[in-house]
């Protein structure tokens, strides 16, 4: 991206100096100039476009990881208001709708896994099915497909698949009301029957991560986390399900708009009203993937609990935190002194709300909402906590991840995905895939830094860092 297009207003926010007739909202970009600079031109071009769709309170932002998308750019930020014209965008939330990352602590230490790391990893693999079309070892009937659309998480747990205190540790509790399956197409159900408990492929994986160090011991402490410690980071989504969704109601948007007199800043932006019929049931829909979501990462945590019971015995495996990108929902928020109810689309972006608020559990009210920025396969992660400035700065959002600087295809000219396996190994990290050409894709040097966007999600107030984690093992599709 061309810096020099953006007017500074600090050393992790930008803007672009527009006139009044050119947007609706107001654009901000977090990041520092460094990461700004890595961006495609095309993510400051979809964030302006975003700026102008119907109803938009606030700015519309991106985060310090953000890259080109469809529709909004990945990353990107927008709230808005139902009683004032507001829109829903399919482009706006994701085809993976709900990706988002588990993370669960255990009791061991590094020291512990290293002696069985292998067999550890090759268990692994064998137990979570990963890969484009690789089904699950779960196949549901389409009566149990609707429970699950309505019941999320809990319907998992209900099933088998965990514990109680997972869904307190979960976004919505491991249960987004409103989801409306008869809104969801006879397609978009076959192509999940199969796939409940499946990573995916992409960027999707099952890390084992060990805690390197801690940035804020207190706040560490209050998560359940240690030095030396190893985790299990799990980042999936809603599978061919949620991409069906989105394929559906763009090409119903589109096809709709003509009647209603809509013209689209961008067809990928196409969008439906909040308070219209066809609104309405795309946010069933959407719902309903992100419960199919929730459950499905449920049941690979109930995999991934089984595996190391079969190493280290019945030990307890707890869940830090579950949560989602590529959503939208209804929140309430304190917006120029005056508390609005809006609609906040995040895509590639995580909620992040801080210290006190209402929709936390227990556990986090004193904390601030645990917050994930999952690195690339061989690279660290950071968790999190939300911060109470977040609301006002990005309606309390922040970064996902540490955002792609090059594309698939430009990484394969870079990397070859068996010797990039090799490279891992001698660092001490494993991988294991079913895909050369997605480890090629996934090359750690296609990303950006993993530390650079942790810093700057931190200094522009949107998510404080808690503790730095470093992988073991990765498996991926």
């Amino acid at each position: 991206m061309d810096v020099g297009r953006l007017r500074k207003i600090d050393d992790t926010r930008w803007t672009v100096p527009l006139a009044s007739h050119e947007t609706r909202a107001p654009v901000i970009l977090f990041g520092t100039e460094s990461l700004l600079s890595t961006m495609d031109d095309k993510v400051l071009e979809q964030i302006l476009n975003t700026s102008r769709l119907p109803g938009i309170v606030g700015p519309a932002v991106t985060m310090p990881d953000a890259h080109w998308g469809y529709g909004f750019p990945i990353g990107g930020v927008a709230a808005f208001d139902a009683d004032e014209g507001g829109v829903i965008s399919a482009g706006g939330v994701g085809f993976d709708i709900s990706c988002g990352i588990r993370s669960l602590r255990t009791p061991l230490t590094s020291k512990q896994i290293e002696p069985v790391i292998g067999e550890l990893s090759e268990a692994l693999f064998r137990a979570i099915p990963a890969g484009v079309g690789e089904p699950g070892h779960h196949p549901v009937t389409l009566k149990e497909l609707d429970q699950i659309m309505k019941g999320g998480a809990g319907w998992a747990v209900r099933n088998g698949f965990g514990t109680e205190s997972d869904l307190s540790r979960s976004e919505e509790n491991g249960t987004m009301e409103g989801a409306n399956p008869s809104a969801v197409s006879d397609k978009a159900k076959e192509r999940q029957r199969n796939e409940m408990g499946t990573l995916g492929s992409g960027n999707h994986y099952l890390e084992i991560q060990v805690v390197e160090h801690l940035e804020d011991s207190r706040t560490a402490a209050m998560f359940g986390l240690f030095p030396d410690q190893v985790l299990i980071s799990i980042h999936c989504g809603s599978r061919g399900f949620g991409h069906q969704i989105g394929t559906d109601y763009l090409l119903r948007f589109v096809k709709e708009a003509p009647k209603h007199n809509i013209q689209f800043p961008d067809r990928e932006l196409a969008y439906a009203p909040i308070r219209s019929a066809l609104g309405q049931e795309y946010i069933g829909a959407m719902k309903s993937a992100i419960n199919v979501a929730l459950a499905n990462r449920q049941i690979l945590t109930h995999l991934a609990r089984e595996v190391f019971k079969r190493f280290f015995g019945d030990l307890s495996i707890e869940t830090v935190y579950d949560l989602s990108h590529n959503t939208c929902k209804e929140e309430v928020h304190l917006y120029e002194g005056k508390k609005r109810r809006l609609w906040v689309h995040r895509k590639g972006a995580t909620r992040a709300f801080g210290p006190g608020h209402p929709a936390l559990s227990p556990p986090f009210l004193e904390t601030g909402q645990p917050v994930f920025i999952g690195g690339s396969m061989g690279t660290g992660s950071y968790i999190l906590a939300g911060t109470p400035e977040s609301e006002a700065l990005s309606f309390s959002s922040a970064s996902h991840g540490a955002g792609r600087a090059m594309s698939r295809h430009e990484a394969l000219k870079h990397w070859n995905g068996r010797s990039l396996v090799q490279d891992l190994k001698a660092k001490g990290i494993v991988i294991r895939s079913r895909s050369m050409r997605g480890v090629a894709e996934e090359a750690p040097g296609a990303y950006k830094s993993i530390e650079e966007v942790g810093r700057a999600t931190e200094l522009a107030g949107l998510a404080k860092r808690v503790a730095y984690l470093v992988p073991k093992i990765c498996v991926k599709g």
